[in-house]
Formats: structure tokens, C-alpha cells, sequence
């Protein structure tokens, strides 16, 4: 497999090659399936280069660390999953946990600790000035023909 294109993975390694701590540039080329010219080409990149920049200070200050070498190696999962997720041989289950997984991962996920506002619910509050009034609280639910049932209403 020709790449057209340089990976994240191609860039940390690169970066364990400048450090002095990975493979010889002769074992990289051959294991990422690239030639000289492709490396030229990607040195005129300036993503590319950041990014090998960005990966040698993590390594010079926090040094080979797991989690360096896994997020290494999620990035360049995350093609995988992109593949899977559009496959039309891969089941819905499959495809659901790949996309909760990604989104997880991104840290895009919502963090609802209060099980009120998980419902999906509204909460209206009105100051009227300071006037001290009970709260008056409905609990109902919108049903799919219009409907309110459950209306139940206390004092607080």
C-alpha cells in the first residue's frame, strides 16, 4: 500500500527518530512504505512538521510515556473506525458503539450528573423581587398526541 499522504503515526515515529529513540530512518521508510521523495515532500508540509515538533517536546518533557504511544496509535485507529462506521458490511451495533467510542474519545460527550436535567426537561425560575412565595412545582410529560399526563403539582 502506497500512502499519499503522511499519518500521525509516521510523524511520531519521525519524532522518536530525531530524539534518538526510535527506528533508523531506513527501517521507518520501510515499514510506512515510503520513499525519499515522499519524505521530501512531507517536509515541505508545515502541518506536518508541527506536528513532529508538537510530538519531540512531549517527548523531551514528559519522555516515552504510555499514554504518548496510545494516543499515538488512537489516531491513526480513528481511520479504521471512519471505515467501519461507513462500511455497508458492518452491522448497526457495530457502527453504534464505534460512533459513542469516537465521540467519548473526543470529549464530546455530554456530562449530565443531575438526573432533572437529564430528562430533558424545562426549569423556569421567576424572582419577583425578593417576595417570598411557595414554589409551586408540576411534574407531567408530553405524550406523542399532545397530551399531558402524570401532572401532579406540590408545594415546596
Amino acid at each position: 500500500m502506497r500512502h499519499t499522504k503522511w499519518s500521525d503515526r509516521l510523524a511520531f515515529d519521525m519524532a522518536l527518530l530525531l530524539e534518538g529513540s526510535g527506528e533508523t530512518l531506513d527501517e521507518l521508510r520501510a515499514r510506512h512504505h515510503i520513499t525519499v521523495d515522499d519524505l521530501v515532500l512531507f517536509n515541505k508540509d508545515k502541518v506536518y512538521l508541527k506536528k513532529i515538533e508538537s510530538y519531540r517536546a512531549e517527548i523531551v518533557e514528559k519522555g516515552m510515556t504510555f499514554k504518548l504511544k496510545a494516543r499515538a496509535q488512537a489516531e491513526e485507529l480513528l481511520t479504521t473506525s471512519w471505515t467501519m462506521i461507513h462500511s455497508p458490511e458492518t452491522s448497526s451495533a457495530v457502527k453504534a458503539d464505534l460512533i459513542k467510542s469516537t465521540v467519548k474519545w473526543g470529549g464530546l460527550e455530554t456530562n449530565n450528573t443531575n438526573t432533572e436535567d437529564a430528562s430533558g426537561g424545562v426549569k423556569i425560575t421567576i424572582n419577583l423581587g425578593g417576595q417570598e412565595h411557595p414554589t409551586t412545582v408540576i411534574d407531567a410529560e408530553h405524550t406523542t398526541d399532545g397530551l399531558i399526563t402524570n401532572q401532579d403539582t406540590e408545594q415546596v
